[in-house]
């Protein structure tokens, strides 16, 4: 008797639990799917009419011109969709061609001014090492040789574009000053530079980022070296 009433126990469990798995376990997947894709569905349609009402027309979706794919989804990222650069492609299939800058058929341009030394008008290099406490160049003097490489520099500016009125903006302009151990000022001697740069081209054109460095050797034994990056108008 209690060996039947074990066996009777037993499969009223089993029952239970097989109901349980068959009444409970789908219905609550069906459940919580079922919003999620109700939801994509419904946001897919509105985008869609949203386009129609708007009066888009959308082109066909584009294939890749070379070896890549137009989309890649990751595998085990379902959320997340990298998708390939797109041309401005038509409707009609036709692509839309050209650069960007109405006044001359293009984009404005930067200039990179290689490094200047500080030649005067007669031809001759002005040389030596700042550091006046080891007998060479004063601040002073320094000052003078960076503000000729300023104008070697405008000079190159000019046989270049023609028209110095082209400088849109002198963004930034960096200095090399030859220079003892122990001299410290080489920002002032650079001051040569940028105040003449400022003097010529004045606010905001001329007003520029700048660096000064020092070293122990250039070449041809000059004092200074600058170079520039000069942002131009286009002609």
């Amino acid at each position: 008797m209690i060996r039947s009433a074990a066996t009777h126990l037993t499969r009223r469990l089993a029952a239970s639990s097989s109901s349980l798995a068959s009444s409970s376990a789908a219905p609550i997947s069906n459940r919580s799917l079922a919003p999620a894709i109700a939801k994509q569905t419904a946001r897919s349609i509105h985008i869609e009419k949203k386009i129609e009402q708007l009066g888009i027309e959308l082109p066909p979706a584009p294939l890749p011109k070379a070896n890549y794919n137009i989309v890649c989804l990751p595998p085990g990222d379902e959320t997340t969709m990298y998708v390939s650069g797109h041309l401005p492609i038509k409707a009609d299939g036709t692509l839309i061609t050209g650069t960007l800058g109405p006044d001359h058929g293009g984009m404005e341009t930067t200039m990179y001014v290689s490094g200047h030394l500080p030649i005067k008008a007669d031809g001759t290099l002005i040389t030596g090492t700042l550091g006046p406490d080891h007998g060479g160049m004063t601040v002073e003097e320094g000052y003078d040789a960076a503000r000729h490489c300023a104008l070697n520099i405008i000079a190159t500016l000019k046989s270049q574009l023609g028209d110095l009125d082209r400088v849109e903006q002198v963004v930034k302009v960096f200095g090399i000053v030859n220079s003892h151990t122990e001299f410290k000022h080489q920002h002032l001697v650079m001051d040569g530079c940028s105040d003449l740069i400022m003097e010529v081209f004045d606010k905001p054109v001329g007003y520029h980022a700048r660096s000064a460095i020092g070293t122990n050797t250039l070449p041809l034994n000059a004092p200074v070296e600058v170079e520039a990056i000069v942002k131009i108008r286009p002609e």
